[in-house]
């Protein structure tokens, strides 16, 4: 609904521009010195804008538009190798200075509804082009960290004015705290694993342990270079960073060490639950194989005496007692409980 609400807010803040086609314009709030806002920038407007040091501009950017990635080049006239990592999904998360900006990438996740595998993790980069008057966000598809923020400044432009490095945190915030609903949904597994377990010690659990552990070992995967980033923003002395600016980015710092504590304890959670579940498969083996170690234990005397009394010989013991078949039936389940005991006391069964 958030992100809904927040395309319909960019829609209408694009406005006509020239009659250039909206859906190819980057979503660009600018606040000039005055106070006053607009919506709707030209390439050539923007490069006055950051000419002038005294506005503060965001653009969010659709890097799978060409039409709006290509400003990146002709506008803000970027880096090529930074340009080139906004197109790359697999580019690694990191953080690099060039002249005049700060270029960031890092990772979002959210699972993805498309499949039919409930521990299928969706991931997508997130980059900033940070400046001393200018922050440019791109990504490849609708984020709800960059959507949520923009719905909020555009509702009140006057947070634009806290300034660029203010607006990152909030989207870095928002792209972090999009991973607790992916821990809840984490912790929701684990207790049905452990009641699988525990309570009704199916047998079947192994291979939903093993993605669920898997799930926990790609979030980690993708958080901690993200703890390196962020450590940076925190601590890096930069002029494009002030004193008081990074204070707010250690508190998403805190909150990605959080993070990693709880997949930590997901992860031994989850390794105490595969070894109970392996634990619970010998035993119920164990179990089998006393049972039937029993039935064979009994069945010896049964097989040693019907074997000897049942060869062709003239002359068998008992062979014309009256009740000479069912002396041999008592001496046989005598013998086989006799054998039972001693194995029981010998604590062998």
């Amino acid at each position: 609904m958030a992100a809904r609400k927040a395309a319909e807010l960019k829609r209408t803040a694009r406005g006509a521009a020239g009659g250039e086609d909206r859906e190819t314009l980057p979503h660009i709030l600018y606040r000039r010195d005055d106070g006053t806002v607009r919506r709707t920038l030209t390439a050539t407007e923007v490069d006055a804008a950051l000419a002038d040091r005294t506005g503060i501009l965001w653009a969010d950017i659709d890097s799978s538009q060409p039409e709006q990635h290509e400003w990146l080049a002709r506008a803000f006239h970027f880096h090529p190798l930074a340009i080139e990592d906004t197109l790359n999904p697999l580019s690694r998360v990191k953080l690099e200075e060039y002249p005049g900006y700060i270029f960031t990438i890092i990772r979002g996740i959210r699972f993805d509804e498309s499949t039919d595998d409930p521990y299928d993790l969706e991931t997508f980069n997130i980059c900033f082009f940070l400046g001393a008057n200018f922050l440019v966000t791109t990504h490849s598809m609708s984020t709800l960290a960059a959507d949520t923020v923009w719905e909020r400044i555009a509702a009140n432009p006057d947070l634009i004015e806290r300034g660029p490095a203010r607006i990152a945190h909030a989207v870095m915030d928002q792209a972090v705290d999009d991973y607790f609903p992916v821990l809840d949904r984490l912790d929701e597994f684990i207790d049905d694993l452990e009641e699988r377990v525990f309570v009704r010690s199916e047998t079947d659990v192994l291979r939903d342990i093993f993605s669920v552990k898997r799930l926990v070992l790609s979030m980690r995967r993708h958080l901690q270079p993200q703890r390196e980033v962020l450590n940076a923003l925190t601590n890096r002395p930069t002029p494009l960073l002030p004193p008081e600016s990074q204070l707010y980015f250690r508190d998403v710092y805190d909150h990605v060490l959080r993070i990693t504590d709880s997949l930590d304890t997901y992860r031994e959670l989850l390794s105490s639950t595969l070894d109970s579940s392996l634990t619970q498969t010998s035993n119920r083996l164990a179990t089998v194989t006393k049972t039937l170690s029993v039935m064979a234990t009994l069945s010896i005397p049964f097989v040693m005496v019907s074997g000897i009394w049942g060869m062709n010989f003239t002359h068998i013991p008992l062979q014309e007692a009256p009740f000479g078949f069912w002396i041999m039936i008592f001496f046989q389940a005598l013998l086989g409980l006799t054998v039972v005991l001693g194995l029981k006391w010998k604590r062998l069964l």
